[in-house]
């Protein structure tokens, strides 16, 4: 087995300089790192982790919790934290909740007494009553894309949920539109009131009744909402989706009632994922930073691991941005009409 000393002899260094290039709590002359690391490529060197969290404290190891790696979206946020660590030499233990409340009170709970040295969590769907969980941890936790009220206890990094729906709310409104239907996710309230706030400030108000909310995220869901929300006001001409499978699911329910778009019915929607198979150019959408949020979450819990910080930092609230597609326009002589 190739050991420390090997590398060192091999690289012309100390033992303890080999330590600090795979350790990296001690800086080393970019010269002197890049022999040390060809080094260790050459011999085949492997670092003894249970030796090394030992001898140090750390296990150069940060935990990530999110809902599913199945939809897109956390997908990228999944791709985006492994690589910010592993260019920071930290590793990735991953656990998804698939939204049963249980599973996501046990993976908590087995966190605090993992050797962890920080923890990610992403996504609040079943998680806010869950928090309590993580009083006593001995690590930092920080949240990303959060939308649910903000804990005040744990850093926060995420997106600015209520701006994107603004954003989408103003974009009907430049068009023209008045009379609206939104298709919701029940966890999503904050980008529905910053799409009724953008209504408001026009003196319009998108009432309760044209509020439709999915029974379940999917397109199955989607698309009985969608249908419902279209034949209770057939004189809608804009539909504002709280998530990109709800779109998907509102053009298929303007096709089946012999409604086209954007001809006949305007569709906008909320995050960035190619659900239904919609193509960016296509779709009209709110385009969510998951991937620079991913990557301030890391840096935050990086900077917190020994920390003396007792108080949270304020949250870092990141702003999405709208791209128009092809799936809105202003509303014609035929739009509302059956």
């Amino acid at each position: 087995m190739v050991t420390m000393q090997d590398v060192a002899e091999r690289a012309g260094v100390t033992k303890q300089t080999v330590s600090n290039v795979v350790t990296g709590r001690v800086a080393v002359r970019p010269a002197t790192e890049a022999r040390v690391r060809a080094a260790i490529a050459e011999l085949g060197y492997v670092p003894n982790l249970v030796a090394r969290s030992l001898a140090t404290g750390s296990t150069r190891t940060v935990g990530l919790l999110v809902p599913t790696v199945s939809a897109p979206f956390y997908a990228d946020v999944v791709e985006e934290v492994e690589d910010a660590l592993e260019e920071r030499g930290y590793h990735l233990l991953l656990c998804t909740t698939r939204l049963d409340g249980e599973r996501a009170r046990r993976h908590l709970a087995g966190l605090t007494s993992r050797s962890v040295d920080a923890l990610l969590i992403a996504g609040d769907q079943g998680l806010t009553g869950h928090l309590p969980l993580l009083a006593d941890a001995r690590f930092p936790v920080v949240l990303c894309a959060w939308e649910a009220p903000l804990p005040e206890r744990f850093p926060v990094v995420t997106v600015d949920y209520e701006h994107g729906g603004h954003l989408a709310g103003r974009h009907l409104r430049g068009l023209g539109h008045e009379r609206v239907a939104v298709l919701a996710s029940p966890a999503h309230t904050v980008r529905v009131e910053g799409f009724r706030r953008a209504f408001r400030e026009d003196g319009i108000t998108v009432p309760d009744a044209a509020v439709h909310l999915a029974a379940a995220p999917t397109f199955r869901g989607g698309l009985d909402a969608a249908l419902a929300a279209l034949r209770a006001d057939p004189a809608a001409t804009a539909v504002f989706a709280t998530h990109d499978v709800l779109a998907a699911a509102a053009m298929e329910a303007a096709r089946a009632l012999g409604r086209s778009v954007p001809d006949d019915l305007s569709v906008v929607a909320h995050d960035d994922t190619p659900e239904g198979l919609l193509s960016r150019s296509t779709l009209t959408g709110v385009v969510l930073p998951k991937r620079e949020m991913s990557r301030q979450a890391v840096d935050v819990a990086l900077h917190a691991i020994g920390s003396s910080l007792r108080t949270a930092p304020r949250p870092r609230l990141l702003l999405p941005r709208l791209v128009a597609g092809t799936s809105t326009a202003r509303p014609g002589p035929r739009q509302g009409a059956q």
